[in-house]
């Protein structure tokens, strides 16, 4: 393993203490226990956003936090979920009079922490469950994964809560988004979980890994190694039998990197993504392209569209400041 730490303990509270460096102008880092919240002031009462997870993901959550966007993340260790009393602090601090909204990957460590944390809340709150990976069937056991769909989540209901949208209407939204959101991945490499000090997964020179989890988890099927244009059809295909949209039907279309991916790489998959659903009449309508919910430094990527209609799309071009994501401020 070769990694530009200094030690297995230390690595996410050094990662952190840099990561607020450099951004001290958008985000608060929080310690013992660590949660990041918005710098940014909040006009009057607002709804809070809070979101978090295991850390290995960035920029994903930490760095979706600012305005527009999320008001609180919850890092936990290494692909383990925060602790409850991370995200009960996180709340506390940044609740203000109108609620607040915790946005959730289905994971069953997360699930079950930010319920604990939700009942020992004294204010109203909600919870959106993201579970937009559709390499698991609808019926799996634990359900399906919350991937890089999240992000989606966080943004647009992050406008409507910026917006002033009360605690049941962002509710309502981020269900909406996340029933119209389906994800898939692929896995040329496994990830290196410093803890574990070699790769999660064995994979082939002349393998692949379709619809691999962001924990390293094993996909769906490992396949041989074969062109791009063959992996993206593979996993459009997935996503288009999952949400089924109509000829004319306006789209975002993210094409996410699990952090050891080029961006040329990314670029050529979105031009093939683009093309499989042009070529159904789909109109692609927004695109975000690069590593948003990574894996360490796995080798692949996933995509992940969303159904948009004229509110979704307006939120979505609303003004967003984070260290991750910014646009229109």
């Amino acid at each position: 393993m070769k990694k530009m730490i200094n030690g297995v303990e230390s690595v996410l509270e050094e990662s952190l203490n840099g990561f607020a460096k450099a951004h001290q102008d958008i985000i608060v880092l929080n310690h013992q226990p660590h949660y990041v919240t918005r710098k940014a002031p909040v006009k009057g009462s607002k709804v809070a956003l809070i979101s978090g997870g295991g850390s290995g993901h960035e920029p994903l959550h930490t760095g979706l936090v600012g305005k527009g966007m999320l008001d609180a993340a919850c890092p936990g260790q290494i692909f383990t979920s925060p602790t409850p009393d991370q995200m009960m602090m996180a709340a506390q601090q940044v609740e203000n009079g109108a609620g607040v909204l915790f946005i959730v990957k289905n994971y069953a460590g997360d699930v079950m922490n930010f319920e604990i944390a939700a009942e020992m809340l004294d204010c109203a709150h909600e919870t959106v469950l993201v579970s937009d990976d559709v390499s698991l069937p609808k019926d799996h056991s634990t359900g399906r994964r919350g991937v890089a769909g999240t992000l989606i989540v966080e943004k647009i209901v992050g406008a409507a809560a910026e917006a002033g949208a009360d605690l049941a209407t962002c509710k309502a939204l981020g269900d909406k988004v996340a029933n119209a959101t389906a994800s898939m991945g692929v896995a040329l490499s496994s990830c290196t979980v410093p803890a574990l000090g070699k790769p999660t997964f064995d994979i082939g020179d002349n393998e692949i890994e379709m619809g691999v989890g962001i924990h390293g988890e094993r996909g769906r099927e490992p396949m041989d190694l074969s062109s791009a244009s063959e992996m993206v059809e593979h996993l459009a295909t997935a996503i288009n039998k999952e949400l089924m949209p109509t000829s004319g039907q306006k789209i975002l279309l993210h094409v996410n990197g699990f952090g050891a991916t080029p961006l040329m790489e990314l670029y050529l998959v979105y031009d093939l993504a683009a093309q499989f659903f042009a070529e159904r009449g789909v109109e692609v309508s927004r695109s975000l392209v690069g590593n948003f919910t990574t894996s360490l430094d796995m080798a692949g990527c996933s995509i992940t569209v969303t159904l948009l209609d004229d509110e979704l799309i307006q939120y979505w071009d609303a003004p967003v400041h984070t260290a991750a994501l910014r646009w229109g401020c």
